[in-house]
């Protein structure tokens, strides 16, 4: 346990709890054992996880606030509910073809690096999903060589289309649908983070690992058909 959190109130029938400010692994896997301890203890509305941060939301105004977070602070000391996460390593196809790499060019020049670089730098982490939002299936992933970390666009694009792979200071992700977003966009991925229709809408959990794979044109628009057919399965790395 790594025992330096802080606890906020945070309106009227929740509480905020903050780890110290990094991502990072072990504060994940922190996180996610506390939650477990919580969920099996009790009732809530809802238990929320940020990149160092939990929020736990109660079904009712909290009129005892003080006795809440004692009860809390305890929980996490106690040593019930010690887990082992069962995690996957997802193999993600991306193309960075400049069809869809709008942003490439540009951000290789401002590194001072070849767009090969830019992707190799890309493609060459392990990435953890810290948590999933701001859009159903949006991962939120650490681990980004800080060698290609770039600024938000100061005027997002009104539409970026579903599957993009952008860059956002020190952050990269995808996004699972059609949105507006000011991330700076340099492939695209053909598979679907999201589908409403499944029993289990995003495959990825949070804990999980994520690795990008680079994949030529063709190749994206042949898997494309595949995800649109229902028949294409979403590599595993062991």
């Amino acid at each position: 346990m790594l025992n330096q959190l802080t606890y906020k109130p945070y309106g009227n029938s929740a509480i905020l709890i903050e780890w110290k400010p990094e991502i990072s692994e072990e504060i994940l896997l922190d996180i996610l054992s506390y939650k477990t301890k919580i969920k099996g203890k009790l009732e809530l509305q809802d238990v929320i996880i940020g990149y160092n941060s939990l929020l736990i939301v109660y079904p009712f105004q909290l009129k005892d606030y003080l006795s809440k977070v004692e009860f809390l602070k305890e929980l996490y000391s106690s040593s019930e509910y010690h887990i082992k996460l069962e995690r996957n390593h997802w193999n993600i196809p991306v193309c960075y073809d400049e069809q869809f790499g709008l942003d490439l060019r540009a951000l290789s020049k401002d590194k001072k690096m070849s767009v090969e670089e830019v992707i190799k730098l890309h493609t060459t982490p392990t990435y953890m999903v810290h948590f999933i939002g701001f859009l159903p299936g949006f991962l939120y992933l650490g681990g980004m060589d800080a060698k290609i970390t770039t600024p938000r666009k100061a005027t997002p694009r009104l539409q970026v289309p579903k599957g993009a792979v952008g860059i956002g200071g020190s952050q990269t992700g995808i996004y699972p649908n059609e949105s507006a977003g000011g991330w700076n966009l340099i492939g695209n991925s053909p598979i679907s983070f999201f589908d409403i229709d499944k029993t289990k809408p995003c495959f990825v959990n949070i804990g999980d690992k994520i690795s990008f794979k680079q994949i030529s044109l063709e190749e994206h628009s042949y898997i494309n058909e595949q995800v649109f057919k229902g028949i294409y399965q979403i590599e595993k790395k062991i």
